[in-house]
C-alpha cells in the first residue's frame, strides 16, 4: 500500500530578482538557514531554506507573480512573542489571531506580499 509519510517542502512564488529582500526576512528575521539549490535550479532564480526536521521553504521565481493572499504556510516557532517583536522591528505586520482557542498564533506577510502564519510550537513537540 502506498500513502503519504510526511512533508518535505512548502514551496510559495516570488517575482524575480526579489532573493536579497527574501534572504533578509527568511534568514535575518526569522532566523532561517539558507539552503545552497541545485545549480540547474539555482539558474531559475529563488531561494530555499531550512524548517527543520527535514523540512524546506522553497521560494520559487513565478513569471506572473502574484502574492499569496489566502494561501499560506504556517512555521512553527519556539517563542511567537519574540518572533512577533523581531518581525515588528524590522517593519512587519504582526496581525494576531484568536480565533482557534489555545493556539498562539499570528500572520504577517513577506517582503513580496505572500500571507504567513507564525504559530507557537507545542512544548510538548
Amino acid at each position: 500500500m502506498t500513502g503519504v509519510v510526511g512533508l518535505h517542502h512548502v514551496q510559495i512564488a516570488c517575482p524575480a530578482g526579489s532573493e536579497d529582500r527574501l534572504r533578509a526576512f527568511y534568514s535575518g528575521v526569522l532566523g532561517l538557514r539558507e539552503l545552497p539549490k541545485p545549480p540547474e535550479l539555482a539558474a531559475r532564480g529563488g531561494c530555499w531554506f531550512a524548517l527543520g526536521g527535514g523540512q524546506e521553504l522553497h521560494c520559487g521565481v513565478e513569471d506572473d507573480f502574484r502574492p499569496a493572499r489566502k494561501a499560506h504556510p504556517c512555521l512553527l516557532v519556539a517563542d511567537v512573542d519574540a518572533t512577533a517583536a523581531a518581525v515588528a522591528d524590522s517593519g512587519g505586520a504582526v496581525r494576531w489571531d484568536t480565533a482557534i482557542p489555545g493556539v498562539r498564533r499570528f500572520h504577517t506577510d513577506d517582503p513580496v506580499g505572500n500571507r504567513l502564519e507564525l504559530q507557537q510550537a507545542s512544548r510538548a513537540s
